[in-house]
């Protein structure tokens, strides 16, 4: 028993005898694909990653990366001004891909943008711009009435005024409106409504009252703890989307309540 250990222990190495590196880890067919794609993407070469993607999607359907590679063969086509190809291929990834919040909203304004671009020659494009105008989200909707907009259509016009209420887009839409004969109002239901933020402290017996316009109501985010904020998120609330809540329900209605133990921050309209 001696000999052998102590043959193992003063045993030297063979030259020329490398250990075994360590095995690299494969690279799924799907995972190539969608890294080709990206890269002929950041070359500029359009088709080429319209191409990748379609492969992708046709032999890989239920791939972890079918709905990144739905947006971008979509953004890839609209790159290479396929515009109506760009248009089928943002629809199919709306449909498909109903739960992508962020890539869904940019689908979203791209497709407007394709349809703007083919309204003079597609009656389908100017069909999908009026549809839009309903949309749920309100850069949507304004982003379809200023392309309407364009040819005088008047069905943008109550998107347009209202969209006078918004800090990002109140000038274009002013524009848009003086360029159709139409006089820029302000918003009529916005008018001596406010956002009452209440912010009551454990320990103290003072609330602290803040009132925002409603034009601010994007604001209201940053009296929240990053508790309160995933609170939010977890009820549904959409932060974003205060001023057109606090435009549709009676004064003095409650939007929401967060405790997160420190403090209770209470919104309500007035």
């Amino acid at each position: 028993m001696i000999l052998p250990l102590l043959m193992a222990i003063f045993t030297p190495a063979l030259p020329g005898v490398l250990e075994p590196a360590p095995l690299a880890v494969l690279e799924s067919p799907s995972e190539t694909l969608f890294r080709q794609g990206r890269d002929f993407r950041y070359a500029q070469r359009w088709f080429d990653a319209a191409q990748a993607y379609r492969t992708l999607l046709r032999d890989f359907p239920s791939s972890p990366r079918a709905a990144d590679a739905r947006y971008w063969l979509a953004s890839s086509l609209e790159q290479d001004q396929r515009w109506d190809d760009a248009i089928e291929a943002y629809t199919d990834f709306l449909t498909k891909h109903p739960d992508q919040r962020l890539l869904g909203k940019e689908a979203r304004l791209n497709r407007v943008r394709c349809w703007g671009i083919r309204q003079w020659d597609s009656p389908s494009a100017i069909a999908g711009l009026a549809g839009a105008l309903s949309d749920d989200r309100e850069e949507v909707r304004v982003a379809a009435a200023l392309q309407l907009a364009k040819r005088k259509d008047k069905r943008a016009v109550p998107v347009l005024q209202a969209g006078l209420r918004l800090d990002n887009s109140s000038e274009a839409c002013r524009l848009a409106l003086q360029s159709m004969g139409v006089e820029p109002k302000a918003a009529g239901p916005a008018q001596g409504r406010f956002l009452a933020v209440r912010v009551k402290e454990r320990g103290k017996s003072d609330t602290l009252t803040i009132r925002l316009a409603l034009g601010l109501a994007r604001a209201v985010g940053g009296y929240l703890s990053d508790e309160q904020l995933h609170q939010a998120k977890k009820k549904g609330i959409d932060l974003e989307r205060l001023m057109d809540q606090a435009l549709n329900v009676p004064k003095g209605t409650e939007l929401f309540s967060l405790d997160d133990g420190k403090s209770t921050v209470t919104v309500t309209v007035e």
